[in-house]
């Protein structure tokens, strides 16, 4: 957790990009920003910069699967749920509840789950679909994180060295948390893309990752997709996080999504960078 003496962030700063690669013709990605208080829901743009008096903020990446359209739908009723169900929780964001922050959490990734489940079984083009979310919701001093499947969370703290605070909810995820896999196995490994969590896809049981980290000003984090992950290996990325800044003319998310692209490029590829300032 970052030192609570440091100074409190003022500002936040965000850049979010999404690209379907080369081989896919859809996109199944879909990334998020939002701003919100009690009364209102503000979507915000793929840059931007904001203060925290505007109320608390939301980033997320989803990568639907499911073949056809259906895997793109899928993620978009995840953004959909998370936009209905967070600002009628503002009010105890604003009185510092923060224990209650897992349990909303919680129940928006079992809503979204069920929804899935529904939807694919009253139709057969949404049978099977599905949807990976990491999500981060920013409040004073505090990101609350919730993550299922393999999309990554990666913050870098003030000072220190990038962590991953999400968990691949995979099988070789596992192996590699164990240490009997290293990065370069878990890449060519014949089982990578099968998933142990996943919201939707006909499976009934979830056990989202429920988690908060304390920020201060001069922290970053990273929401990304599987392929940016894909085209990145983890020495690069954290190389990249901890810039100072992107190439010239480049949003930082643009530079990660752009990079992992021409690097792999065999999946769709998205990415929400988000300082605090």
């Amino acid at each position: 957790m970052s030192d609570p003496n440091q100074s409190p962030p003022q500002l936040v700063r965000w850049s979010g990009m999404t690209h379907p690669g080369h081989v896919r013709k859809n996109n199944e990605d879909t990334f998020l920003a939002l701003n919100f208080d009690a009364r209102e829901l503000r979507y915000l743009g793929k840059i931007g910069e904001a203060t925290l008096d505007t109320g608390d903020f939301v980033f997320a990446v989803s990568d639907g699967m499911g073949g056809a359209k259906s895997g793109e739908f899928a993620s978009k009723i995840a953004v959909e749920k998370i936009t209905q169900l967070l600002p009628k929780s503002f009010k105890q964001s604003a009185q510092q509840l923060t224990a209650g922050h897992g349990d909303v959490l919680t129940e928006l990734f079992h809503l979204i789950h069920a929804e899935l489940l529904h939807l694919g079984r009253c139709y057969d083009e949404c049978r099977g679909m599905g949807a990976t979310l990491s999500l981060g919701w920013f409040t004073p001093g505090w990101l609350h994180f919730a993550h299922i499947g393999d999309s990554r969370i990666y913050w870098l703290p003030k000072g220190g060295k990038m962590k991953q605070l999400t968990d691949d909810h995979s099988h070789v995820g596992w192996l590699q948390r164990h240490g009997q896999l290293n990065e370069r196995q878990v890449r060519t490994h014949p089982r990578r893309s099968i998933l142990m969590q996943v919201l939707g896809a006909g499976r009934q049981g979830l056990d989202p990752q429920i988690g908060s980290v304390g920020c201060v000003s001069g922290d970053r984090f990273l929401f990304c997709t599987d392929g940016v992950i894909d085209g990145i290996w983890d020495h690069a990325l954290a190389d990249m996080l901890a810039a100072n800044e992107p190439p010239a003319g480049k949003s930082y998310a643009q530079w990660f999504v752009e990079h992992a692209v021409a690097e792999s490029g065999k999946d769709n590829a998205s990415a929400v960078v988000v300082d605090l300032i």
